[in-house]
């Protein structure tokens, strides 16, 4: 329990962090992102850029600190999406049963037969290079987690002597699943959502390293990533820092989602990989 208690703790502190620098992005970044020095490109860490420039002459801090904006929206945003689809399809599914259950889990099927990353290089290239349609895509195959945890919880909870209790006082079925079920999937899907966030913000690093996230001369990681991967041998504090930024990401996530997990003693989808 006390290392629970420890990784709860640094991953809330660290998040909390990010959360500071991606509110406060204008007022911390030492200088405007996507301004030129085309005379100091690729200068090293120094007094006046302490994480150096890149090709262009920018200053990699404004750059790292305005990603963590961008990171945080996309992850944010896809949760919350995904969070709603997910949650209302399966909890629908489980506690209707029959037909209703097999055809939306066999949706479910068909999208988790397809490698997650791909699908979402798939559908981002037929719509087209943004963020905006990196959030569409990666929140058309998020949803399948969540709709998945709450279909399974609710077959498991739509048995228990009080739904059997509030059938025999008359309690419309309506009334049951939002007032009685939906609010005891408030716990493993926080646990849930805290691991989706740090994998939504993996695929948006990555898919913007390939070209089809965020377009310059937007701040992204993952776009950090892929002008500086030329650049490795002779600049590598291009792709240093944006990497590190996405390792403390995730890792923040993750040491929040284990904590919590362990604190609230419930098991997600992740449990079964471990």
């Amino acid at each position: 329990m006390r290392r629970a208690s420890a990784r709860l703790v640094l991953g809330a502190v660290l998040v909390a962090v990010l959360i500071v620098i991606a509110a406060g992005a204008d007022q911390l970044a030492p200088y405007d992102p996507a301004a030129q020095i085309l005379s100091e490109n690729l200068a090293p860490p120094g007094a006046q850029h302490v994480l150096g420039q890149d090709k262009l002459g920018r200053d990699i801090l404004a750059r790292v600190i305005y990603g963590t904006r961008v990171s945080l929206a996309v992850g944010i945003v896809t949760v919350l999406v995904s969070l709603l689809i997910g949650t209302t399809i399966g909890a629908l599914a489980g506690f209707a049963g029959g037909w209703v259950d097999e055809l939306a889990m066999r949706a479910v099927d068909v999208l988790l037969a397809f490698p997650g990353l791909l699908l979402a290089i798939a559908l981002t290239g037929v719509l087209g290079p943004s963020l905006r349609n990196v959030v569409i895509a990666l929140c058309l195959i998020g949803w399948t987690g969540y709709a998945r945890l709450a279909r399974g919880e609710i077959v498991r909870l739509r048995e228990r002597e009080f739904v059997e209790a509030a059938r025999a006082l008359g309690v419309p079925e309506r009334r049951i699943l939002l007032r009685h079920l939906v609010p005891l999937l408030a716990t493993p899907l926080l646990v849930q959502a805290t691991f989706g966030m740090a994998a939504a913000i993996v695929a948006e690093a990555s898919l913007s390293f390939l070209g089809l996230g965020a377009q310059p001369p937007t701040a992204s990681w993952g776009a950090m990533l892929n002008d500086g991967r030329a650049f490795v041998l002779v600049a590598p504090h291009l792709t240093i820092f944006p990497g590190l930024a996405i390792m403390v990401t995730v890792l923040g996530l993750n040491f929040l989602g284990d904590g919590l997990r362990d604190r609230l003693d419930v098991r997600t989808p992740t449990d079964l990989w471990r």
